[in-house]
Parts: structure tokens; sequence; C-alpha cells
């Protein structure tokens, strides 16, 4: 078997003082464990400087921003889509309602919007109330 392995059978040798060869004995087996060493934490060393993460680069550029759709590609190579002027876009995509969402008590109580909002502020509450609890 080779050395790399999960279990090496490790032969235990017997002397005797009266005899002058050592025999080993193949039914006196012992198995012994190769686990690998445990690896130490990177990075939580006293002298170890916390690397802080970068988010993306923000535009600021207002002739850009304006002409260009930016931040809009995820691709590596290319560039963000230059935007078309506001007749080519379709009618529906300018009365998209881009507010907060209407408050509960504003609303209706025998709409289905209503409804669909009580049922997940409800899920919503329960989960923050179990969010803590062991079972």
């Amino acid at each position: 078997m080779s050395g790399y392995s999960l279990f090496r059978i490790a032969l235990s040798t017997k002397c005797n003082a009266t005899t002058l060869f050592c025999r080993s004995n193949v039914l006196n087996r012992q198995q012994t464990y190769g686990y690998a060493k445990k690896v130490g934490a990177k990075g939580k060393g006293k002298g170890m400087v916390k690397e802080e993460l970068k988010g993306p680069e923000v535009c600021k550029d207002p002739v850009r921003l304006a002409s260009y759709a930016v931040g809009v590609n995820i691709l590596k190579e290319g560039e963000d889509p230059k935007l078309k002027p506001p007749e080519e876009y379709p009618e529906w995509l300018f009365q998209l309602n881009l507010e907060k969402p209407k408050d509960l008590h504003d609303m209706e109580s025998n709409t289905w919007e209503y409804w669909k909002r009580l049922r997940k502020e409800n899920i919503l509450r329960f989960n923050r109330l179990h969010k803590g609890k062991k079972f």
C-alpha cells in the first residue's frame, strides 16, 4: 500500500531475546491513520494587514452619464450602450411607478394587491421574530 492512503498498515515486530532474529507477525497488524495536517488560517496573525475590498469605479462625468447607460455592460470586453432618444423607447417604460410603494393602511382592503402585501409583511414579520431563536 502507498504511504499516501488514509489507512496505513504498520507491521508489529517482535524480537525475542533468546533468538537472534526478529520476525514480523502479519497477524498482529495495527492500523495507523494518516490524516492530513490542519492548515492554519491565513491572515489571522498579528502582523497581517487586512485587505479592504474595492467597489466599482464611479463615473462622475456628466456628459458620459447623459449619453451612455453607465454600468449596464456586465461583460469584461465592450462598453456601455449609448442612450437612444426618448421617442425610440416604448411608452409603457415612462409610465412605470418608480416611487416608494404605498403603505398598507393607504390601500383598499378588498383589492388583490392589499392581500398580497399583507401576506408579504406578515411573512417578513414572522422571519424577523424567529431569526435568532433556536429550535
